[in-house]
């Protein structure tokens, strides 16, 4: 009895050391069922009562079930086409809480008139701060204010204004017309295919980085391959951009919480970009800081001692400076692929104001006097804006002018690409690249850039407008001058975008290179 009594007892003390060892297992087993259940009666309780900006309509059953790519290959293509239908040139998407407009009353409505009622908003903040953090892309109010001042004092300098221009002279002739020259076709071997969307953002991360930061990281030299950085930098951009995509932002950020699918690729990517970011404001102290040089970054850094803020500026600086520039460069080449009589007209005027010799880069007083060139670049940009649309949020309640009823907290957007295809804003050619309707008597005529908000408009339009338009025509001028480039499987009147912060051709910009004669103007003779 007393050996029964003792297994019976060791039995027992068996089951409950099992029982006990089981609880924490039974305990999470039981959790997780109550989450699943909580999360499927909110999820219940949503479909039953339906937010208030929950909508069945069309364009709204059209963006979530993405039946639009059906006809479109771009959203923006798509959204065009509502703006274009809409008699007020405006459209709501309701699951997102955005309103779209492409009328140039509502643009100048939100970026003049009510200006302080449509600030880039939290939310807006919230979608980008991982990446660009209290950078000037990405605040309101005073610390916007005293970037965009310090900025604007600084980009206005002559000194700056000579450094850069130098800059872009010495990549002009020591890397890109190179780097072009060897990938000409010679006879009959066809040359080589270069991504020319890649050529134009290693030149403008080059650039961006001397001017901005004093350092030079080579990245024109086709023979090394992108820095771990610039590709971070570029998913992060995507990344970031599609988290504006999502009908909820609980989608993302309960993603970013717990570190999983897009969001875990974003931390990745926004921990080099932070690297590098901090790899160059250590190079700015270590040269000497503040007095060390003449780039951007020295000069913020007499006014600002947060290293972290000095990242935020640094990654802005690069936003700016090289995706803007090179998406803008890559759509202006794609359409004189398509249209060689513009770079024809293009040779002419360079050869007037500058003169014949290859070899000398017009200086930044001559580029000004290029009007039909500076008449290309904006008819380029008008049709394919380096930034497609641009958002506020709404501070309080507001009536459009066109009568649209706009609560607090509403995105409202301006959609520039939209706005360049338009026939109530540019005529029935309006799909047409015609530079001529930009120039009176042969001089540049502008329009109102609540019509034309490529550069933004009112109080924030773009402090760095006149230096990213003196790159830029440099880079056509040496270019167009010096060689034929044809795009390759690729046409203007049909594009592929990627998504991004800026806009991006999917797949690059294969094209062949071939060197015209020198002193030969006009169009090439023929092949």
């Amino acid at each position: 009895m007393g050996v029964e009594a003792a297994l019976h007892g060791a039995a027992a003390e068996a089951e409950l050391h099992g029982a006990l060892s089981l609880q924490p297992h039974v305990a999470g087993a039981f959790f997780a069922l109550a989450a699943c259940t909580v999360a499927l009666a909110a999820l219940l309780a949503v479909a039953r009562t339906r937010p208030p900006w929950w909508c069945d309509c069309a364009v709204c059953e059209a963006y979530l079930t993405a039946s639009w790519a059906g006809e479109f290959d771009n959203l923006c293509d798509w959204y065009a086409h509502l703006l274009r239908r809409s008699p007020s040139q405006t459209v709501h998407v309701h699951v997102l809480r955005n309103v779209l407009t492409a009328n140039p009353v509502t643009v100048d409505h939100m970026l003049r008139a009510r200006f302080d009622n449509y600030p880039k908003g939290k939310p807006f903040s919230a979608i980008l701060a991982d990446l660009l953090g209290r950078g000037i892309f990405n605040v309101d109010g005073d610390a916007w204010l005293f970037q965009r001042k310090l900025a604007a004092a600084e980009l206005a300098s002559p000194a700056l204004r000579a450094f850069a221009s130098g800059v872009v002279a010495s990549e002009l002739r020591g890397r890109l017309v190179p780097l072009l020259d060897s990938a000409c076709s010679h006879d009959d071997d066809g040359g080589k295919v270069l991504d020319l969307q890649d050529v134009f953002r290693r030149f403008a991360f080059d650039c961006i980085c001397k001017i901005s930061f004093g350092l030079d990281p080579g990245c024109l030299e086709l023979s090394m391959p992108v820095s771990a950085f610039v590709d971070a930098f570029d998913t992060a951009s995507m990344l970031s951009a599609r988290r504006a995509t999502a009908p909820l932002q609980i989608i993302w950020r309960l993603k970013r919480f717990f570190n999983v699918g897009d969001e875990r690729k974003l931390r990745e990517s926004v921990r080099l970009v932070d690297g590098f970011a901090a790899e160059v404001t250590r190079q700015r102290h270590k040269l000497g800081g503040a007095a060390s040089g003449s780039d951007l970054l020295s000069r913020f850094m007499g006014s600002i001692s947060d290293e972290k803020y000095l990242r935020d500026i640094v990654v802005s600086f690069v936003l700016a400076g090289r995706d803007t520039v090179a998406s803008a460069l890559t759509a202006f080449f794609l359409l004189l692929s398509d249209h060689p009589e513009v770079a024809a007209a293009i040779r002419d005027e360079v050869s007037r104001v500058a003169g014949d010799d290859d070899n000398d880069r017009p200086s930044f007083s001559k580029l000004k006097d290029m009007h039909y060139v500076h008449a290309a670049l904006y008819e380029s940009m008008r049709l394919f804006p380096p930034v497609q649309f641009d958002s506020k949020f709404a501070a309080g309640d507001d009536t459009l002018p066109d009568g649209t009823a706009v609560a607090k907290g509403t995105r409202v957007t301006y959609h520039a690409y939209a706005m360049g295809r338009m026939e109530s804003v540019w005529g029935p050619d309006c799909s047409e690249f015609r530079p001529e309707r930009w120039l009176r008597d042969g001089q540049f005529v502008p329009v109102s850039p609540y019509r034309y908000p490529v550069f933004q408009a009112g109080v924030r339009v773009c402090v760095g407008k006149d230096l990213a338009l003196m790159e830029m025509k440099a880079v056509i001028v040496a270019v167009v001058r010096s060689f034929d480039i044809e795009a390759i499987g690729r046409s203007s009147r049909r594009p592929k975008f990627a998504p991004g912060l800026t806009a991006t051709f999917a797949g690059g910009l294969p094209v062949r290179v071939r060197r015209r004669p020198r002193g030969v103007s006009g169009h090439s003779p023929p092949t």
